[in-house]
């Protein structure tokens, strides 16, 4: 069956629409949820700061565009960036298969470890069966969450999932919950370095499991955007080359975590 030629004309507009945006827009809009320092928060003025926003004001002055921030929360990051609430995902987002179903992501950032933190003495290391029957606190909607439901909560571990990482460690000083899981800086800059973590301490190995965990934190890009992923891409690249990247990782950790 053969099409009007007005359809045609349609399908054609509507196809070159990614790339005319990619070439014209002079902004770039970050989804980012702002309560996971020492990557993504809020100073006592509101003024977001942390690792992720100082790269992503990296990339955006490379790319000679104006950053905008949209917050989101972390679990609904995915949906509203597929809604075009927002361009790119950077908000210490692993990369993992499960999300590549959704979206596509930009080569590997950095890498940082997946810990477990408990008391201190409290004899518990990240193994499911010194966990059976304790309650776990983790962010929900990451990739941590899901490591835990595929791999302890068979096991009889009680996994309990929060919209906020500060809730997960005000529960655990409450009593709430014996453990908490995340990445070893957010808990270092967020927790342990502050008078109420001083009891409490990460225990045992880092996790693993690429299944679940990825293979390093990367931006997030709807799949249509090639144009665009490709010039963030190029920025990131030559952030690394010049060494930027490594000067915010040693700003922020005192080491450099940025893949290779």
């Amino acid at each position: 069956m053969k099409l009007p030629l007005s359809l045609f004309v349609a399908a054609a507009l509507m196809g070159s629409v990614s790339i005319v945006n990619a070439e014209t827009q002079s902004t770039l809009r970050f989804g980012i949820e702002a309560a996971y320092p020492p990557f993504e928060s809020k100073s006592p003025t509101g003024q977001l700061e942390g690792f992720d926003v100082d790269v992503g004001n990296a990339v955006c002055a490379k790319m000679g565009m104006k950053c905008e921030w949209v917050e989101n929360s972390f679990d609904g990051l995915i949906p509203a960036l597929k809604a075009r609430k927002f361009d790119v995902i950077n908000s210490a987002m692993n990369i993992t298969e499960k999300r590549r179903q959704s979206i596509d992501f930009t080569p590997a950032i950095y890498v940082v470890p997946i810990v477990m933190v408990a008391k201190r003495n409290s004899g518990l290391l990240p193994d499911v069966k010194r966990l059976q029957g304790k309650r776990i606190g983790v962010l929900q909607g990451s990739s941590q969450e899901d490591f835990l439901k595929q791999h302890w909560a068979p096991g009889g571990v009680s996994i309990a999932s929060y919209q906020d990482q500060d809730q997960v460690y005000a529960d655990l000083v409450a009593g709430r919950l014996d453990a908490a899981v995340q990445e070893a800086q957010t808990v270092e800059a967020g927790f342990l370095s502050k008078p109420e973590g001083h009891d409490y301490a990460i225990v045992g190995n880092a996790l693993s499991d690429p299944a679940t965990l990825g293979e390093g934190t990367g931006f997030g890009m709807r799949k249509s955007d090639r144009a665009l992923a490709g010039k963030v891409n190029a920025a990131l690249a030559a952030l690394k080359k010049d060494g930027t990247l490594s000067s915010l990782s040693q700003k922020y950790f005192g080491r450099d975590i940025i893949a290779k």
